[in-house]
C-alpha cells in the first residue's frame, strides 16, 4: 500500500471503511431491511383496502399471502358509490393546490426581495419572518376563526387556502431567501448590465438556479395541506369536507364503514407519494444544494 492510499484510509470515517471493506452489500441488506420496515404499513393498508369487511374481522391483513383469493375490488366499488368522499378529494385538490402555488410565488418573491434588494427596515422585517416560524397553529386558531367569522370566510375553502398561505410563507422565505442569497453577486450584475431589470433578472436568472429549492418547498407545503386535519377539521364547510375530515367522519362508524374507510385511507396517501416521486429529483437536488450552502 502506497504512502497516498494510507493517508486517504486515515481520512475516511469509520462507517466509510466498513462499507469499504464488506463491498456495501452489508449495507445494502440493511437498507432494503429498513426500507421494507418503513413500507410496511403501506403494504398493510393496501391490501386491507383489497379484502372485504368480513375477512377484515375476521383475521389480519397478512392472512392474505395464504389465501390471495381474499383480494377483491369490492370496497373500491363501495367507495367510488360514496360520493361524500369521491367530492372530499376534489375539495381536497382544490385547497391544497392554491395554498401550494400560493405560497411558493409569494415566498419566491419575498425571498428575493430580502436577498438582493435594497428597502428601509429589510433586515428587521425579515427578523419579523423568522420570528413568525416559532408561532404554532393552535395559537392562532380562535383569532383567527373569530376574524374569519366577521369577514364571512369561517367554513369555506378560500378561508383554509388563506390560513395555509399564512402559515406556509414565513418558512417559505426563509427557506428560498437563504437558498437565493447564495446566487453570485456577479451573475446578478452580469444581467444588470445586460439591461435586465428587477422582474427579468428574477425570472430568467434567480428562478432557473432556485429551481431544486422551490421544488422542495412545494412538495413540502403539498404534503403538509393534502394531509392537514386540524385546519381542515375547524375552518373547513362542513357541507364540503377534505379528505382527512370525511375519512376522520367516516371513522365514528367504523364498523360499517371500513369497506369505504380502509381504500378512502390508501387513496389519500397515494396522492402526495405520487407527487413526491414525480419530483423527487428535485426535492433530492434542494436538499443537497442547501446542504452544501
Amino acid at each position: 500500500m502506497t504512502t497516498a492510499d494510507g493517508i486517504v484510509r486515515a481520512k475516511q470515517s469509520l462507517p466509510a471503511r466498513i462499507a469499504a471493506r464488506t463491498g456495501g452489500g452489508v449495507l445494502r441488506v440493511v437498507l432494503i431491511l429498513v426500507g421494507l420496515f418503513w413500507l410496511m404499513p403501506t403494504v398493510g393498508l393496501l391490501v386491507s383496502s383489497l379484502r372485504s369487511p368480513q375477512d377484515l374481522a375476521e383475521s389480519g391483513w397478512w392472512q392474505v399471502f395464504a389465501e390471495p383469493a381474499q383480494l377483491t375490488w369490492s370496497s373500491y366499488g363501495h367507495l367510488l358509490d360514496n360520493a361524500k368522499v369521491m367530492d372530499s378529494l376534489l375539495t381536497t385538490a382544490l385547497i391544497t393546490v392554491p395554498a401550494t402555488l400560493l405560497v411558493v410565488v409569494v415566498g419566491a418573491l419575498a425571498g428575493y426581495a430580502f436577498a438582493w434588494m435594497d428597502f428601509p427596515g429589510r433586515d428587521a422585517w425579515f427578523m419579523v419572518v423568522v420570528g413568525l416560524l416559532v408561532v404554532p397553529v393552535q395559537v392562532a386558531l380562535i383569532p383567527v376563526a373569530k376574524l374569519f367569522g366577521a369577514v364571512g370566510l369561517f367554513e369555506t375553502t378560500p378561508g383554509v387556502i388563506l390560513f395555509h398561505t399564512a402559515f406556509g410563507l414565513p418558512f417559505a422565505v426563509f427557506l428560498l431567501r437563504n437558498f437565493f442569497a447564495e446566487i453570485p453577486r456577479e451573475l446578478l450584475e452580469a444581467a444588470r448590465l445586460d439591461g435586465a431589470n428587477e422582474l427579468r433578472l428574477f425570472t430568467r436568472v434567480v428562478l432557473p438556479l432556485g429551481g431544486p429549492a422551490i421544488a422542495s418547498l412545494g412538495i413540502f407545503q403539498f404534503l403538509w395541506v393534502w394531509n392537514d386535519l386540524l385546519v381542515a377539521l375547524i375552518f373547513a364547510d362542513s357541507g364540503s369536507p377534505p379528505i382527512t375530515v370525511a375519512l376522520q367522519q367516516e371513522v365514528r362508524q367504523f364498523g360499517n364503514n371500513i369497506d369505504v374507510l380502509a381504500p378512502g385511507a390508501f387513496l389519500s396517501m397515494v396522492v402526495p407519494l405520487v407527487v413526491f416521486f414525480a419530483f423527487q429529483r428535485q426535492f433530492v437536488s434542494g436538499v443537497m444544494a442547501g446542504a452544501v450552502k
